[in-house]
């Protein structure tokens, strides 16, 4: 991607986001230090080496400080108890409400700290920006719910998907790509998005950034309201590396017209390639 695409394709997404063009700009300049205008170039290479080498920590990573990191911490280690205490599927639909009645309720749990919940709305209300994410946000609320009747558990998957689009999408690509086929990944709540996000931050010493490149955080994840993935019946964690470009159900899906991608490559998201993720709603 050139630099000149680039800059017009961010700017283009600030000003969908509401800003005029004064104020796309005024974000851009953000982005890119006004002290070095003619190495924009340089910066435009460093956001994309960052997104190839998505995994790894890079120069402008943002942390989390000491105090913080401990909170990230006890709330993985929370949430993890609490996924074990109300089972992995039940998990993927548990509301933010529900997830501190549970904690008060079950000793192995534990209550929520205030602490603990004042940092995860600052996860969830904060601007991911702030640390290089910058995608839409679909579930604007962190008490928001899935209702069980909006949604099926897709048998021998452990995961649902909503009723109505996301579930036909899914049985169009069953019957088109075949029985090699499977759902991956359906509906996240937004806790079980805080638990993918925050684990993968504090496995990487609290950076925002690099959890970002690879798990949308909390309410940022189209998981939540329509998107699903898909991968190859004995691939194993493979399916969510750039190795599934090599097997016969990504080009069986590519073929067939299915991957309208929400994260292709290059990007102005500040997230991977993820080859795997099918956008169900293409005008979300």
């Amino acid at each position: 991607m050139k630099r000149r695409d680039f800059l017009k394709t961010v700017a283009a997404g600030f000003i969908a986001g509401g800003l005029t063009p004064a104020g796309a700009l005024a974000e851009i300049s953000k982005m890119y230090s006004p002290a070095f205008p003619e190495n924009c170039d340089y910066y435009v290479r460093d956001y994309l080496q960052k997104i190839q080498y998505f995994d790894k920590p890079h120069k402008g990573d943002v942390y989390l400080d000491h105090k913080r990191y401990a909170l990230l911490g006890s709330s993985v280690k929370r949430f993890k108890r609490l996924q074990k205490t109300v089972g992995h599927a039940n998990f993927h639909l548990l509301n933010f409400d529900n997830a501190i009645s549970f904690g008060r309720d079950y000793s192995r749990v534990g209550p929520f700290t205030k602490a603990e919940l004042y940092f995860l709305e600052m996860i969830f209300y904060d601007d991911p920006a702030l640390y290089g994410f910058f995608g839409e946000k679909p579930v604007k609320n962190l008490t928001s719910r899935i209702q069980r009747r909006d949604v099926v558990k897709v048998r021998h998957t452990g995961n649902y998907l909503y009723k109505g689009l996301p579930l036909d999408t899914y049985k169009k690509i069953k019957r088109d790509v075949g029985d090699q086929v499977i759902l991956t990944s359906g509906v996240r709540s937004v806790i079980k998005q805080f638990l993918l996000f925050l684990n993968k931050a504090y496995n990487n010493k609290g950076n925002l950034s690099l959890a970002s490149r690879s798990l949308a955080p909390p309410g940022y994840s189209f998981h939540g309201v329509s998107d699903f993935d898909v991968g190859q019946v004995g691939f194993g964690i493979a399916n969510f590396t750039e190795r599934f470009v090599s097997t016969s159900v990504y080009r069986k899906l590519k073929d067939s017209g299915y991957l309208k991608l929400r994260y292709p490559r290059e990007n102005v998201l500040g997230v991977r390639f993820e080859p795997w993720h099918i956008k169900v709603n293409s005008q979300a």
